[in-house]
């Protein structure tokens, strides 16, 4: 397995992957559809030429993209100003418990450290019954900070 900063070219194969984690989400990832997609991929393409935004890939031994993961950069003075927020991540389901997320995870450390954050936020999905993929992050060293709130416009 190998992880790497996604190319301009490789923008697509982002978009797939998160297309496929918003479908496994159901109701909690239902605005996507109503997106437009044309003008998704030239908004990424921006973001990561910006650097303040990297998407991450996993690909197996074949090259077969495996895993995502988006991470954006944010200020806030609770935060001590700059920090990163992992956006989105996504294993594909043959992939999992593999090592594939924590290898994505690990990165994104090294990409904060480099970057001299002092912390690196994530959201858990709300539908999750079983806590599986908070409980993920915490065996990573995350803890628990509190509820999101969206506000769609």
């Amino acid at each position: 397995m190998e992880i790497e900063r996604a190319a301009e070219h490789e923008m697509p194969t982002i978009l797939a992957l998160i297309a496929e984690l918003l479908a496994e989400l159901g109701e909690e990832g239902r605005e996507f559809a109503g997106i437009d997609r044309d003008k998704l991929l030239g908004d990424l393409t921006h973001a990561v030429a910006s650097d303040r935004f990297v998407a991450l890939l996993a690909r197996d031994e074949s090259g077969a993209a495996i895993g995502v993961l988006t991470l954006s950069e944010s200020f806030a003075l609770y935060a001590g100003g700059e920090y990163g927020m992992i956006d989105e991540m996504y294993v594909r389901p043959g992939s999992r418990r593999h090592g594939v997320g924590r290898a994505l995870i690990e990165e994104a450390v090294a990409i904060a450290r480099e970057r001299r954050w002092f912390r690196l936020d994530v959201m858990a999905p709300t539908a999750d019954p079983d806590r599986q993929v908070a409980s993920f992050y915490e065996e990573l060293g995350f803890e628990p900070t509190g509820a999101k709130l969206r506000l769609l416009l």
